[in-house]
């Protein structure tokens, strides 16, 4: 036991002593060449580059450009589905790089079922999205969610392939 005791010790002397040999008031500054060149002011180093500051407003323009603006909805549902989540979170984004912009979620249906349910199914839908952007961040004051309920429709028909794109949720920014 007493030999652990002074092999302990014995580890401890070796750490401050090697502690101590490190001067923190003057730490080395190491100069490389390359993508950066750094220059000393005084006691303090200066870095130039060529890297330009990265403008989040108009990334996230250039983002939302190419962004689909529609999530569908299965049949009597108001269930975003998880291949819509990536399209909700580039809006996020969009919408959060500028707390002045803002979106009208319309929510739709297809023509089956009466007016009221169609228009009740369609407000639950944008709310449902609408919801989704304010877990991600968005300000409740820039999304507002309204619904059509069948009175748009984008696709005429009495089938599935008709129905099928009725059943949305529309980002309209203003």
């Amino acid at each position: 036991m007493a030999m652990k005791k002074i092999a302990l010790i014995g580890a401890v002397a070796l750490v401050m002593a090697g502690c101590s040999s490190v001067n923190l008031d003057n730490p080395p500054v190491e100069e490389r060449t390359g993508g950066a060149a750094a220059t000393t002011a005084g006691d303090s180093v200066v870095a130039k580059t060529s890297v330009a500051p990265v403008d989040e407003a108009k990334s996230a323009q250039d983002a939302i450009a190419n962004v689909a603006r529609l999530v569908y909805f299965d049949y009597d549902s108001y269930v975003i589905k998880p291949e819509f989540q990536s399209l909700i979170d580039a809006h996020a984004r969009y919408l959060k790089a500028d707390k002045n912009r803002k979106v009208v979620i319309e929510g739709h249906a297809d023509e089956r079922g009466g007016r009221e349910y169609n228009l009740a199914l369609g407000q639950r839908r944008s709310e449902a999205v609408r919801r989704a952007l304010g877990l991600l961040g968005v300000a409740d004051g820039q999304v507002e969610a309204v619904s059509f309920g069948k009175e748009k429709p984008v696709a005429l028909g009495s089938n599935e392939a008709a129905w099928s794109k009725n059943r949305r949720a529309e980002f309209s920014y203003r």
